[in-house]
């Protein structure tokens, strides 16, 4: 056939124009190719001279701004006129088929079209990036053309009346319209931007987002193309492969989308809906408010979702149609033929088309990418909204917080633990359930379309599938509330399992010296094992769930199509079958996602109302000062107005939170005009409750003097103080602050608060710096000792999740912090109340007297220390909530005789306690010792530790680049088999065996199901119309009952794959509870008897987080992923098996997509590894920050730096929102793309199975297996992605399971040792060395000496002389290297460990006490009788205590002991000791953390009860061993001094007299 563009058939004239030149449709044809080629010749050149040129051009933001207006209409007009092009190709070419010869022109010019519509666009796309509209003309002139050349096309069809049953007119007119829109766009962006025909065209400038380079988030600025595919996410994703992303990397959020934007769109909306409600009580609706602030976006994404859900129904459609004309003609009955002919050529009906296989391909693969995007687009819009609420919720929890009042958090109306579920719990569930929010109203409908079609393919026997389907959905609704209680119970158990750990790790030292180790570890496994029981529920509960989705389908397609061949008198054809089963597939997704989201709309609901009643509770008074309204002066008494924008918004569109007054720099003042600086009239103030705290208080507080506030305990100091800084409600009265005065306060509480920040930061609180002024507070403090102290100096990050400092040092740097601050005022509550007597002396003199009063700043001091008094110029003396006395110390003295008299006894008593304190070694000195020691240990951890960096930094270097790819893109296979093999060898074969057959059983029922559908060669129905039904029925009794035979293995098939479903997520979930419950076990154990180097050396931090994170993650996390995992992988390799042996061309086409998909996840991985950390790590300061808060609130709001914080917040939820919305972008960026694949896949299928000659049952099996394959690809990717990091944590746990265990053996039999070993208490040292780890310097050389029975021997030198690790060495704690202990004729070394300890006693310095009962404390292994027990509190002089206590020696101990005083615990500790009668008692600086009394009745119960046993003391405080028979002096490690004390003390220069003289 030769190729012509007119054609040349027989006796056809082509080329003439007698009747008139544009009657021929050749012609006609002819012109419509005009405009196109225009456009083509025009461009090319643009484009070409375009790309050269931008290569020199600089690379801004701007090439993503799009700035002609009807840029978004202009890409969906475009589109649907590249789709109308396609039809018309296709028409074309369907067409020219039924022609003699080939008739180019019906379908070149629409080719041509296809071409320069694409060019059309990209021409435009490069001019609005380059910002060159003129170059639009070439645009503009070719929507006219192509209108005019369309319009005369049309013109002729209905000239010919040719009308709307025909497709070509139809095309034809729809062309014409689209051209018409397009040229009016062009026409608007003419009108809009001047740029031509006017004489000054208009400028714009790009949008501040991206003149800031900081805004990396483009998916708001971008093409919709580029929207649509998330292309502009391809250099963060491959780029994540070279190098980690960083916070850096994805920069700041757009305007739009910052918290702060949308909290102010949250809270007009809410104020709005708070002017509506008339009833004041009645709270604003919380719903409403959400729906007016982000309801646009949602029904936005609703309409996506429409969108996506009703193109879905058009893969079922598609397969039905190719499926049944795959084997009927194409041909069409030539008679009809010249009826269609006009213009020469052939016109076809519309529904011709779609008859045509090759056409249904190609429309099913445009479907199923529109669906693929639609959804994604849905999906995304909906996060993108979720995440702005979240942030908006988070903007208006805190701005709640900071105004909350303070009664309410002390009255425990409102708990930290209540703000910080808001903040962690709430605004996530909402967030949630906004992302599935589109689902609530988008399923149903999907679920009501299923059935329609159904009922249309299958008739009556589809309802009774659909009716299964519904009758389970309840089961998976209750299943999922059931899920839903047990894990609140998993939840319970494990707090109480982390407890009771914690525990266990902060007193191990103890239980490994008393051996308790294991008594102690079987309460924690007893705990872990209730939480087990309820995780083998939780198990149960999620194997249901999962057995349940994929057994559903099963059961409705078995029911439907086994009542199908018994009902029906039509044969089912493969066409029906198969679309049905698509649609099965399609239903199922909806109905076991609706239990989710139900379940997710009730948490919504719960979540709201804690939310409102939040929003509702008591603020703090807004007193006339705290808004900065109006400044009360004093002498005039007038208001001023204070002028200022309050208002959140400046109308400039600029943001504020709110206005913000710098503290004021203090002017000095040669005369102060006002003499007083606050003043209180008449006040009553309350916590809240309608009886007054404070009554009738009058005072005022004298400008730039001290003024301090005393009198007992709990007579209303601290509250008054408060009171000043109206955090009180107050009943009546006034305060008055002069106008100069009220910007802020520095107000150092008596509960000391810390931030998570440096030390620097936490002193300067947001001030600047000033080195001198930040050095001398410093000194004033006497903080420059425990700065030297830690690791980083000042620039240690301290508070919570920092180093822990003890009360003391939290307290001093408090002050410091209030020093520090330039204000006119400072309040101090209390500043002495942790310090011993030298820091206070200090404190006083530098900070207080001389720092504060050189400044002449307004001082107002809460304190106990009485002899301060003499420094004050002005006293208020409160008893009861009243005040008693206000004047000078002089005027007390002589109005006040008997309340001075008080107070001159009171300072006489804590003279004499001071000088008691002199005596003993101060606080301070310990708290810093513990600090010392904290980092001692580490540091020589971290010596080690660098020098296999070191090591390890040299390896690298050779090849930087290729190692940190391949470490980063590895998923921890070996990870993966120590979790398995964890789990079980059984498990891990029952599970995989399960697996394939279920999935081999699944494919097994497919083909049947197609076998079935095939098997009559007349696939009519069987009621043939044009046969007579009488004669029918007898001939076709064989066929029916063949027919009906293929009914029983369908049957037994279904059930089989019923079956092992159940099995296979059985097995899955309880190899996940198999392998938590060993690792759990393992990871206990191991540490538990780890040496207790490795606990000095690992922060206790790192081994909770073992235990809690890490745990939870392997119990509830891992077992689904590995589920979902091995289940989507399956499905995806049994469908491309499935169609590979249907239509083995297939495979060619595979392997580029093999590549592509390869490369697709291979970058995913990392980016979404990376990705996932940020915003783990991103989350955590924002709920610090939150708590931190709450507990701070009155000192944020005394030194008024509330917006400060509120900044911090916005800033912190900006980061955590940027990491979570590049998160989800990334989810999308896969999806697209895996989608794309998947329709590519089932395009090639298609296609292959058009072309081949296979049975028409097999084609629907294939192509019913490909539309599975879209739904599964990305899932593939994703739970590898999510099982990544979770193997992340079976890695952490498993580093720890490789540390030694110490040595439990010993190399002598228990059986040898006596049973009362040690008899006497004889202890010889012969030449022992010791130290901590073998890569560590000894700590003991060479020591030698010999204990006589009974003995009570005293140990001393100065600190880290190693007088602490002799004590550890008698308990074979320490590594033994060289002589031995010898202890009643036996080798310490060669005793199994647990005999030695449990026969030798220790008091430790700290005193540790167990949460349980005081039985438990003093004998957890339950073998001495109370008797005993009694007798030993008698001694430590706790009996009568213990008997007062409710259940007596049952009473309840809290956890850390926290219900007794620190010397009641010693002497528990010492009752402890008693309890095991043992020869030997060590006591290791026993006395050093209690008061005088407690040391008192220690020493005398040393003294008396323990008179016949061997008592070693370490003491730090020589004079507690001056009675000692025999002193050892220790000095660096080895022994100088060894004879008893008086002998020692006789000799001037040995170092114990020097120690004595100089109270070290």
């Amino acid at each position: 056939m030769a190729l012509s563009f007119c054609g040349n058939d027989r006796g056809s004239n082509a080329y003439s124009v007698d009747k008139g030149v544009l009657d021929n449709g050749c012609f006609v044809d002819a012109l419509n190719l005009v405009p196109h080629v225009f456009l083509l010749f025009i461009t090319f050149p643009i484009l070409f001279i375009g790309w050269g040129s931008q290569s020199s051009k600089v690379q801004i933001h701007h090439n993503t701004w799009l700035h002609f207006p009807g840029h978004n209409l202009r890409w969906i007009l475009t589109f649907t006129l590249l789709f109308v092009h396609v039809c018309e190709i296709a028409e074309g070419i369907v067409s020219n088929t039924q022609m003699e010869s080939n008739h180019l022109h019906l379908f070149l010019p629409a080719l041509m079209g296809f071409i320069a519509a694409t060019t059309s666009v990209v021409y435009y796309h490069n001019i609005e990036t380059a910002n060159f509209p003129k170059l639009l003309l070439a645009l503009f002139i070719y929507w006219i053309l192509a209108f005019i050349t369309k319009m005369i096309k049309l013109w002729k069809f209905a000239e010919a009346s040719l009308g709307v049953q025909y497709l070509r007119f139809c095309i034809t007119a729809l062309l014409v319209v689209l051209y018409g829109l397009l040229m009016a766009v062009e026409i608007n962006v003419i009108r809009v931007r001047k740029y031509v025909f006017f004489a000054n065209p208009q400028r714009v400038k790009p949008p501040e987002d991206l003149q800031d380079l900081g805004v990396r988030f483009l998916q708001p600025f971008v093409n919709l193309l580029s929207k649509a595919t998330y292309w502009w996410m391809n250099p963060l994703i491959i780029g994540a492969h070279k190098r980690p992303i960083e916070l850096k990397k994805i920069g700041k959020l757009p305007i739009a989308m910052r918290a702060l934007t949308n909290y102010i769109r949250l809270k007009d909306s809410y104020e709005e809906q708070r002017q509506k409600t008339e009833d004041p009580e009645k709270s604003p609706s919380i719903w409403k408010s959400m729906y007016q602030a982000f309801g646009g976006p949602i029904l936005l994404s609703s309409t996506f979702r429409y969108m996506a859900d009703l193109l879905g129904f058009a893969g079922p459609l598609c397969i039905s149609g190719i499926v049944e004309h795959l084997h009927n003609s194409t041909e069409i009955d030539r008679t009809n033929k010249t009826a269609n002919m006009t213009f020469g050529v052939f016109f076809m009906s519309s529904t011709e088309l779609l008859q045509n296989t090759s056409v249904l391909a190609v429309l099913l693969f445009l479907a199923l990418v529109l669906q693929r995007t639609f959804l994604q687009a849905s999906y995304y819009v909906t996060i993108e909204t979720g995440i702005n609420l979240r942030g908006a919720l988070l903007a208006m929890i805190y701005n709640k917080i900071l105004r909350l009042s303070t009664s309410n958090m002390s009255m425990g109306e409102m708990t930290l633990g209540q703000i910080n579920n808001l903040v962690a719990i709430e605004t996530n569930q909402l967030m949630w359930f906004l992302f599935l929010c589109p689902n609530l109203w988008a399923m149903p409908v999907q679920i009501i379309m299923g059935v329609i079609l159904l009922y249309y393919l299958l008739g009556d026997s589809a309802l009774i599938g659909a009716g299964v389907i519904l009758l389970l959905a309840p089961v998976q609704y209750l299943i999922a509330t059931k899920l839903a209680d047990t894990q609140k119970s998993t939840l319970d158990y494990s707090t109480d399992r982390l407890k009771k750990t914690t525990e266990i790790l902060k007193g191990i030292k103890l239980l490994k010296l008393y051996a308790w180790e294991n008594i102690f570890c079987d309460r924690v496994e007893e705990t872990r094992g209730k939480e087990l029981t309820s995780l083998k529920t939780f198990a149960l509960y999620t194997s249901m769930s999962i057995f349940m989705n994929a057994a559903i389908p099963i059961a409705a397609v078995l029911a439907t199509f086994v009542t199908h061949a018994y009902i029906e008198e039509v044969r089912l054809s493969p066409a029906k079958a198969f679309a049905s089963l698509a649609l099965f597939h399609i239903l199922v997704t909806p109905l076991f996602l609706l239990s989710t989201v139900v379940r997710f709309a009730v948490k919504a609901l719960v979540s709201v109302q804690k939310l409102s009643e939040f929003l509702q509770s008591d603020e703090i008074g807004d007193d006339s000062w705290r808004n900065g309204e109006m400044y009360m002066s004093l002498e005039v008494g007038k208001k001023y107005k204070y002028h200022g924008d309050t208002k959140a918004i400046n109308r400039k569109g600029r943001y504020r939170m709110d206005n913000y007054e710098q503290p004021m720099r203090r002017q000095l003042r040669p005369t102060e005009t006002e003499d007083v600086a606050v003043q209180v009239n008449d006040g009553f103030f309350t916590w809240g409750s309608n009886l007054s705290t404070l009554t009738d208080i009058n005072i005022r507080i004298p400008t730039g003097q001290l003024t301090m506030i005393v009198g007992q305990v709990g007579c209303g100091k601290s509250s008054l103080l408060l009171a000043m800084l109206g955090e009180m409600q107050t009943i009546s009265g006034k305060v008055y602050w002069s106008n100069k005065n009220r910007y802020s306060v520095a107000y150092a509480a008596q509960k000391s608060w810390l931030l998570n920040a440096t030390v620097e930061e936490n002193i300067t609180f947001g001030s600047p710096f000033n080195k001198q002024r930040y050095k001398a507070v410093i000194d004033a403090c006497s903080l420059q000792p425990d700065i030297d102290l830690l690791p980083f100096g000042d620039q240690t990050e301290i508070g919570e999740r920092g180093i822990n400092l003890s009360g003391g040092q939290r307290q001093r740097i408090c002050v410091a912090r209030a020093l520090y601050q330039n204000t006119n005022i400072v309040f101090l509550d209390d500043p002495f109340s942790a310090l011993d007597i030298h820091l206070s002396d200090h404190l006083m003199q530098e900070g207080i007297l001389k720092f504060l009063q050189d400044d002449k700043r307004t001082l107002v001091l809460v304190t106990h220390k009485l002899q301060y008094l003499i420094h004050a110029d002005w006293i208020i003396a409160m008893k009861d909530g009243s005040v008693l006395r206000e004047g000078t110390l002089k005027d007390i003295q002589t109005h006040d005789v008997e309340l001075y008299e008080h107070w001159k006894t009171l300072m006489n008593r804590q003279d004499q306690e001071l000088e008691k304190e002199t005596e003993m070694e101060s606080q301070t000195t310990l708290e810093r010792k513990t600090l010392r020691r904290a980092f001692y240990s580490r540091e020589a951890k971290n010596q080690i530790d660098d020098e296999d960096e070191e090591e390890e930094v040299e390896e690298d270097d050779d090849d930087n680049m290729s190692t940190t790819t391949s470490r980063r893109s590895k998923i921890q296979w070996k990870m993966c088999c120590r979790y398995l093999s964890s789990g079980g060898f059984l498990m891990v074969f029952l599970m995989v065996s399960s697996k394939l057959a279920k999935h081999s059983v699944m494919v097994a029922i497919d083909y049947w199901l197609a076998a079935w559908t095939s098997s009559n060669p007349h696939n009519q129905s069987l009621a043939d119309p044009f046969l007579n039904a009488t004669n029918y029925t007898q001939n076709d009794d064989t066929q029916i009952s063949q027919h009906l035979s293929y009914v029983p293995v369908f049957i037994i098939l279904c059930g089989a794959a019923i079956a092992l479903c159940l099995i296979t997520s059985l097995t899955v979930e309880f190899l996940g509870v198999a392998a938590a419950t060993n690792l759990h076990h393992n990871l206990l154990n191991k540490i538990i008897h780890a040496p207790i180097r490795f606990f000095d050396v690992t922060p206790l931090g790192q081994i909770l987080n073992r235990f809690s994170a890490d745990t939870n993650i392997i119990d509830q996390h891992i077992p689904p992923t590995l589920e979902s995992l091995t289940r989507s992988t399956l499905l995806c390799l049994s469908a491309i098996g499935v169609i590979a042996f249907v239509t083995p061309a297939f495979l060619i086409a595979l392997v580029p997509l093999a590549v592509a998909f390869y490369f697709i996840q291979k970058y995913f991985r990392v980016a979404s590894k990376d990705l996932q950390d940020l915003d783990d790590s991103t989350q955590l300061p924002l709920l610090c920050h939150f708590s931190e808060t709450a507990e701070g609130l009155t000192t944020i709001r005394a030194f008024r730096h509330e917006a400060r914080f509120k900044q911090r917040m916005l800033e912190l939820t900006d980061t955590n929102n940027t990491a979570y919305l590049f998160l989800s972008a990334a989810n999308r960026w896969l999806e697209v793309r895996t989608d794309y694949l998947g329709a590519v896949i089932v395009l090639t299928a298609a296609v292959a199975a058009i072309w081949s000659t296979s049975q028409s049952g097999l084609v629907g099996l294939g192509l019913t297996y490909a539309l599975t394959v879209t739904n599964y690809l990305n899932w593939v990717v994703r739970n590898l992605a999510d099982l990544e990091v979770q193997m992340a944590a079976v890695k952490k746990v498993n580093s720890f399971l490789s540390t030694e265990s110490e040595n439990y053996e010993g190399s002598m039999d228990v059986s040898q040792v006596p049973e009362d070993w040690p008899q006497h208490g004889e202890i010889k040292i012969h030449d022992l060395c010791v130290r901590y780890d073998t890569m560590l310097k000894p700590v003991l050389k060479h020591v030698n000496a010999h204990i006589n029975p009974g003995q009570k021997v005293g140990i001393c030198g100065r600190t880290g002389s190693g007088k602490s690790s002799l004590s550890l060495a008698f308990f074979n704690m320490v590594d033994v290297f060289e002589g031995k202990i010898v202890i009643d004729g036996i080798d310490i070394c060669k005793l199994p460990l647990q005999t030695l300890r449990s026969r030798l006693s220790i008091i430790l310095q700290d005193p540790v006490l167990f949460s349980g009962s005081i039985r438990l404390n003093l004998d957890p292994e339950r073998t001495c009788t109370d008797d005993r027990l009694w007798e030993a509190l008698e001694i430590a002089q706790l009996k009568n205590m213990v008997k007062a206590l409710p259940g007596g020696l049952d009473a309840v101990v809290t956890e850390g002991g926290e219900n007794f005083s620190v010397g009641q615990r010693q002497l528990f500790c010492l009752a402890r000791a008693f309890v095991r009668k043992s020869s030997i008692l060590i006591m290791d600086e026993a006395t050093a953390s209690i008061d005088m009394a407690t040391e008192n009745i220690l020493q005398k119960v040393v003294m008396t009860a323990f008179a016949d046993r061997t008592v070693v003391t370490i003491a730090h405080l020589v004079s507690s061993i001056l009675e000692a028979e025999q002193v050892l002096v220790f000095s660096s490690g080895t022994l100088v001094e060894c004879d008893s004390a008086p002998n020692l003390l006789a000799q001037e220069n040995s170092l114990f007299s020097i120690l004595v003289r100089t109270h070290k």
